[in-house]
Parts: C-alpha cells; structure tokens; sequence
C-alpha cells in the first residue's frame, strides 16, 4: 500500500465510482514515478507476476501462447504484454490510467522497431470494450484486482469475453498478508487485524477525499467470485520467496517473504 506524505489513512466502505476516480488519479499522477522506481525490476519487455520476482517463463501458468489472442487488464505500461506478444500472440494491453499507457507508448517507441508495437486501451476493467469469447487468455499481473470494489463483476467480465475453455489467470496481495502490517521487517511479521475485516484501506486528502483504494477479499470470496463467473479454478499458486531476489518492494521483503506468502495467482478456465 503506497502511503502519500500528506495522506489521511483510514479503513472506511469506498464504493466503485470512489474507487476507481481515486485510483484512475492516483496511478495517472505515479506513474512516471512508478516506471523510474520499478522499471528495471520489471523490464520493459518482461513478465513478472509479482514483487518475489517469478516470471511467467519460469511459471508457465498462461500455457501455450503462440496465435493466440491474449487480453491483459491492468497492464500498466504493458510490460507483461510485450513479453506475451515476442511468443507470437495477438495481444491487447488495457488499464484504468492513462498516465500508465502514456508510459507504455513511450516503451513501444523503444521497443520498435523491430518489434511490433503493443496496442493499448484505456477502459474499465468491469466494463471491456470486447464482444463475448474474443480472446484465448485474459491475465492480469496484479493489475486492476486490488484496485476494483467489485471484483466479482470484474471476474464476470473476464468470464464473458474468454472463449470456452479459454484460461483466465491473475496475481494479487495474498489475502493473508492482510492481518498484518504492511512494513518489510520483523514488525510486520504480528497480526494486527482480522483476516476477516473487508473494509477497503483508503487513503485521502486534506478534504476527505479519496486518493487510492484498495480493496481486500478473503481467499473463500475470490473462489466464490470465480465460481459464481463460471469460471473453474484449476490452480492456486503461492509463490515462495527466491534467494536470488534480495530486494523489498513495499511490504514485501525476504524477511516477510520467507515465512509466509505475499501473493497468490489464480489459474482458471472457462467452463
């Protein structure tokens, strides 16, 4: 959770419309920010499923990519979706912020020639601008999940534009990492609130206004989300923290990362 010097943190109901003004500004003003902190971790052409630092090319959760049509949600500067697109997909980057795509044109011109630019979108991930069973994959690398009030129409909206038996695949704060504070070190290692307790962690100005919103869900609502979207969960992964990767990023750490999980991806298809 990114904390504003001048931010008035609190745990209050922020409902969709707060939610995704909030963060629509938020990541708009960030993100050139964002790219010069975390760039070179991510790559500019890179697939990272989170802040452990496991690449799809190690996980292999998305299956084969080659002619296939790949929709990213939550792209970002579609870093994931470069990586998708040198297999030989059909791939479309979409996000929220268009300060987040105005950083992601800016690597399609470093990144062509000779490769293809990445077309980009700005849409709403509970409202795509796609036609049922357009694509063959939909995955979001801890893109739009967290940041949504109502996951369970994001899941619905990923649900209905997969094609039957297409995979749908997506990384997120592991909900346990919830109980506890969102420091690096040794005090964040106590609970310090219940599992249990969904109240979004806002972050706002000097009038109350919403700056950034995140939302948590328990690990039983996001199988009951997918489910409920028609949708069947055919893998969960916690990935372990490597020795190789020696760096925090946020709340996230070796220190943390080698007792319990920070991140949980969900691999499903389309029944």
């Amino acid at each position: 959770m990114p904390l504003s010097e001048f931010a008035q943190v609190s745990r209050r109901t922020a409902g969709p419309d707060e939610t995704a003004t909030a963060n629509r500004s938020w990541w708009d003003a960030e993100a050139g920010e964002y790219y010069a902190e975390h760039g070179a971790f991510l790559g500019d052409s890179e697939f990272v499923w989170g802040p452990e630092g496991w690449r799809e090319s190690e996980l292999g959760l998305l299956g084969p990519l080659e002619g296939r049509r790949v929709l990213e949600i939550g792209a970002g500067a579609g870093q994931c979706s470069r990586w998708v697109a040198g297999r030989g997909a059909s791939v479309v980057a979409t996000d929220l912020s268009a300060g987040m795509l105005r950083q992601g044109v800016a690597l399609n011109r470093r990144a062509a020639p000779p490769a293809r630019p990445v077309p980009l979108l700005q849409c709403d991930a509970v409202a795509l601008p796609f036609g049922e069973g357009s694509f063959d994959v939909v995955f979001t690398a801890y893109g739009a999940v967290p940041f949504v009030a109502d996951t369970a129409a994001l899941m619905r909206e990923a649900a209905r534009v997969l094609r039957p038996g297409g995979r749908f695949v997506f990384s997120t704060t592991h909900p346990f990492r919830w109980a506890f504070p969102d420091d690096p070190s040794e005090h964040g290692l106590t609970v310090t609130q219940s599992y249990f307790d969904r109240t979004p962690y806002v972050e706002a100005d000097s009038d109350g206004e919403a700056t950034y919103v995140e939302h948590h869900r328990t690990v039983g609502d996001r199988v009951r989300e997918l489910v409920a979207a028609g949708l069947v969960l055919v893998d969960l992964v916690e990935p372990e923290w490597p020795e190789r990767n020696t760096q925090a990023w946020g709340g996230w750490s070796p220190t943390r990362g080698r007792l319990f999980p920070g991140t949980a991806i969900f691999a499903c298809v389309r029944g």
